[in-house]
């Protein structure tokens, strides 16, 4: 009986059948949720996330760009190559001792790390709030067992600088100019497995009904390549302004976009700060938007009396917290903590995309807007739940609509050749885009009148505008989404395109007037002709017409003086 209960046990201790990783994950990568050992399933994650064919590397646009020196940190796992005016080869204490003089701020980082103290790890006592970390560390040697990286009775000393920049647990010596790596997304999921599969499973559990956006997108698994595909990325010479888009659009690549190296905090990650900075801006404010909220206002003020060790689950419960944030709430998916970010993603940020509007009833939609329920019924009645989050949709509706309008004239505009500079000063955007109206390349190329100054208001209005108005609305920041973003702008937007379509087809009605007039010889100053006298509408028309009998005036005084 013993023996089958310690057999059983071990058989047990070899699967990876994670919990917090969803079944579509284990069929996309066809593994069998109740036998796959972790060795397999870091295989199976790691072929799929080093395949071109499935987002890895350059993308489908390699042929249009290079990559500037900075770039080899942004992906890795493609540009980047051992330093060759480096020719020490050193082990891991050495390793410490050089840095501690090179790089000292990286060591000191490193030492307060959790990576620097796994024996404080495994001392620690249930009454401490990083206690479910003692549990992690067992999870994380029992998955370098199953891959062969640790001993069956051995453990891990410390994760150290050769352990993530040569290879885990590593023995022997490391040669500067040949076996330095920077850590990919896959190295650190050679521990942290179970956090890398939950990521990964962004590519799994968004896919859209009718093909909104592309398969796992948008996400952190794939916003590399969300990036590195997208056109005016690839066309722009200007790489280094181009690379801002990069430098935010690395989730995909390396896990330090959060969890800054070398402390690589968990409870620094959780603060709203650490999505700051790419979750922010003129296209999606969700910061600044956060931040005016009440919510955002309550951790602020109150934010440094929480405990912000314990883990998300326990935030509220055990850590003091008393209002949300963002961790908080795009983390959690049915009472569940994971680094899927995904399976609640309705409106994507960007309303105007084509087919998100009419799928915001649907099945799949309802589903979603329901887990919301779950998150926001923590702090909130399901009644109170419900009508805000209608709120939300109807408003983001309505902004839509005056969005939409405003949309078709100007595209009107373009469709009868009437933007300025048009047919004669308008070049066309560099490969691989091709010339169109109101692309978003033109947001960040331009040359001559291409775009032309409505073809960039209205592409503000949806990709700026809207796109606040709705995030204000997602983040309950009333200002963000009535008067100082969204409505009030897109309404001065929506009026100074309504003006200068009148002025454009005010215009264009004078010119084939004038035209029709010239076709029949007919001397504008013949006024005394009933038969064809000028009617002249608008401004513009009397303008004319003002002139004209100035004129007229003016030779007859000359007659009479004459």
């Amino acid at each position: 009986m013993v023996s089958l209960v310690c057999s059983g046990l071990l058989v047990a201790a070899a699967h990876a059948s994670i919990p917090s990783v969803p079944d579509e994950t284990y069929e996309a990568l066809k593994l069998d949720r109740n036998t796959v050992t972790p060795k397999q399933m870091h295989e199976a994650l790691v072929k799929r996330y080093k395949d071109p064919a499935q987002g890895a590397g350059r993308g489908t646009m390699a042929e249009y760009w290079e990559p500037i020196p900075y770039g080899i940190y942004l992906d890795p796992a493609t540009f980047y190559t051992p330093p060759s005016s480096m020719k020490e080869v050193a082990g891991r204490s050495e390793c410490v001792e050089c840095h501690t003089d090179e790089s000292p701020v990286w060591v000191q980082a490193w030492k307060r790390s959790t990576h620097a103290n796994l024996d404080k790890i495994r001392d620690l006592k249930p009454s401490d709030p990083t206690y479910y970390k003692k549990a992690k560390l067992e999870g994380v040697e029992k998955n370098l067992r199953s891959m062969g990286k640790l001993g069956e009775k051995e453990n891990l000393k410390e994760v150290g600088c050769i352990d993530c920049h040569v290879d885990i647990n590593a023995k022997k010596k490391a040669d500067h100019s040949k076996d330095l790596i920077m850590p990919t997304a896959d190295v650190c999921g050679v521990c942290h497995l179970q956090e890398f599969a939950e990521r990964e499973s962004e590519r799994d559990t968004l896919i859209w009904p009718h093909d909104q956006w592309p398969a796992g997108r948008p996400s952190h698994a794939l916003d590399y390549k969300a990036n590195v595909e997208t056109t005016v990325w690839a066309a722009m010479p200007q790489r280094e302004v181009a690379e801002g888009c990069s430098m935010c659009h690395t989730n995909q690549n390396k896990c330090d976009s959060c969890h800054t190296r070398h402390e690589f905090s968990a409870a620094e990650s959780r603060k709203p700060e650490a999505c700051a900075t790419c979750h922010s801006g003129v296209d999606h404010n969700n910061w600044e938007a956060y931040s005016m909220s009440k919510h955002g206002k309550m951790v602020s003020m109150l934010g440094n009396k929480w405990n912000w060790d314990v883990q998300l689950k326990d935030a509220y419960a055990k850590g003091g917290q008393n209002a949300p944030t963002c961790a908080g709430c795009h983390m959690e998916y049915e009472g569940e903590y994971t680094h899927n970010m995904v399976r609640k993603i309705r409106w994507a940020n960007y309303p105007f995309v084509p087919g998100i509007a009419e799928n915001i009833t649907s099945e799949w939609s309802e589903g979603r807007l329901d887990s919301w329920v779950v998150t926001c019924t923590q702090c909130h009645s399901e009644r109170l739940a419900r009508s805000y989050l209608e709120l939300m949709d109807k408003g983001t509706l309505q902004g839509l609509a005056k969005y939409q309008e405003a949309h078709e004239i100007v595209e009107t505009l373009y469709n009868d050749g009437l933007l300025t500079g048009q047919k004669t000063n308008r070049p066309a955007p560099p490969a691989p885009e091709k010339p169109g109206f109101a692309q978003f390349s033109q947001l960040f190329w331009s040359k001559g009148n291409n775009p032309a100054s409505l073809e960039l208001k209205i592409l503000e209005m949806g990709e700026n505008q809207l796109a606040k108005m709705h995030v204000g609305l997602a983040h309950v920041n009333p200002g963000g989404w009535t008067y100082t973003e969204g409505w009030g702008p897109m309404n001065r937007s929506y009026v100074e395109i309504q003006d200068e379509n009148t002025k454009f087809r005010e215009m264009m009605a004078l010119q084939e007037r004038v035209q029709k007039l010239e076709s029949k010889r007919t001397s504008l100053l013949d006024l005394d002709s009933t038969a064809e006298k000028i009617s002249l509408g608008g401004l513009g028309g009397g303008m004319l017409l003002a002139g004209t009998l100035a004129l007229a005036g003016w030779r007859k005084r000359k007659k009479i003086e004459g």
